[in-house]
């Protein structure tokens, strides 16, 4: 019912009767790029109020209500401050590594973004290999993790660059074996595909227990990836100040809190999109008059929908259970979570082979 396709090929067919086809190009690729460093803004703000919020509903206490209405423009005041805020250096830290690590981890979530369906039509690249490559750029975000470690010459930095470095490797493995359950049954790693896979009814429920055995795990390992609580070791105040950011200030440590926030989305978006449906309405077979009132909605609502009612999930996992050890972080995942992860692969496969799903 909502297609955004006829509004990108309206712009595309526009700029082509007024352009060259270089000019169309780089107008294009400006426009989308303006468009998700917009997204990525105000989504960054709304995250922080967000979690500010929740905090303070679990709390018992009213959080942000000072600065505008319900406290809407703290983050916005926040944001101010940090840009302004002097960029301090650390005496003997490697400058050229130190002030590239905050690029890298912004720039690894930012590229991701790109390769999600918001909606029929409205997605920046249809990959063939999405999944694939959303793995594999996430990847690279320990990159600037452990940059940012090393080249602050500080011990705290040090320990907290090094204690993500081994969670995120670890973790990678969980989140790959849970998404490959979906890849199974679809036969496929375009998210478009996967998507319209789930226009009969969402993965979740198709695939019947393994499938939301692969999702549980996700949603752990993708939160214990993105180094959110109870698995913040990385960054354990009690134990290393502020670990891999304590020596950055200012607009570098804002990119450091705003790649965590949007990694947090992305997780969210993703488990959306490959279990839930992504932008597909919910349907159940036989009841057409609740599938037409369902379809009215636009799948602009359900993608983030979906994906908020996640984010806010995570936000609980971490202003509800305590702070893991290293040691209790790792024996979750290497004992526990990645064998299930294993022989419910095996399962899902003996399961795609035999036909045994919706």
């Amino acid at each position: 019912m909502y297609d955004f396709s006829q509004l990108t090929q309206a712009i595309h067919l526009f700029l082509v009767q007024h352009l060259n086809s270089s000019s169309v190009a780089i107008v294009e690729l400006v426009l989308v790029g303006l468009l998700f460093l917009t997204m990525y803004a105000i989504l960054g703000l709304t995250l922080v109020y967000m979690e500010r919020k929740v905090c303070a509903f679990i709390q018992n206490r009213l959080g942000p209500n000072r600065v505008g209405p319900l406290g809407l423009l703290q983050t916005v005041a926040d944001l101010i401050k940090l840009l302004f805020k002097e960029l301090l250096m650390v005496k003997k830290a490697d400058k050229f590594l130190f002030n590239l690590a905050p690029f890298i981890v912004v720039i690894a979530s930012m590229m991701t973004i790109g390769a999600l369906p918001f909606a029929k039509g409205f997605q920046a690249i249809d990959l063939n290999i999405g999944l694939f490559y959303i793995i594999s750029i996430t990847s690279l975000g320990v990159l600037g993790i452990l940059l940012a470690g090393w080249s602050s010459n500080s011990k705290y930095s040090l320990l907290g660059a090094l204690r993500s470095g081994a969670q995120i490797i670890s973790y990678e493995l969980s989140v790959s074996l849970s998404l490959l359950s979906i890849i199974m049954f679809t036969g496929s790693m375009q998210l478009s595909v996967i998507v319209e896979s789930q226009a009969n009814g969402w993965w979740i429920f198709k695939g019947h227990i393994p499938v939301f055995i692969s999702f549980l795990i996700f949603l752990i390992a993708s939160t214990a990836e993105t180094n959110r609580g109870p698995f913040d070791i990385a960054e354990a105040e009690s134990e290393l100040t502020a670990g891999f950011h304590t020596e950055y200030s200012g607009i570098k440590f804002a990119f450091f809190f705003l790649a965590e926030y949007m990694n947090m989305f992305l997780s969210a978006a993703l488990a959306a999109t490959v279990f839930l449906g992504g932008w597909m309405p919910f349907h159940v077979s036989g009841f057409e008059g609740l599938n037409q009132v369902m379809d009215f909605i636009p799948p602009i609502v359900w993608f983030f929908g979906k994906t908020f009612t996640l984010i806010y999930v995570i936000m609980l996992f971490k202003w509800t259970f305590p702070r893991l050890r290293v040691d209790q972080l790792l024996t979750l995942e290497w004992k526990y979570l990645l064998p299930i992860n294993l022989v419910n692969t095996i399962v899902i496969a003996f399961v795609v082979v035999m036909g045994w799903y919706f």
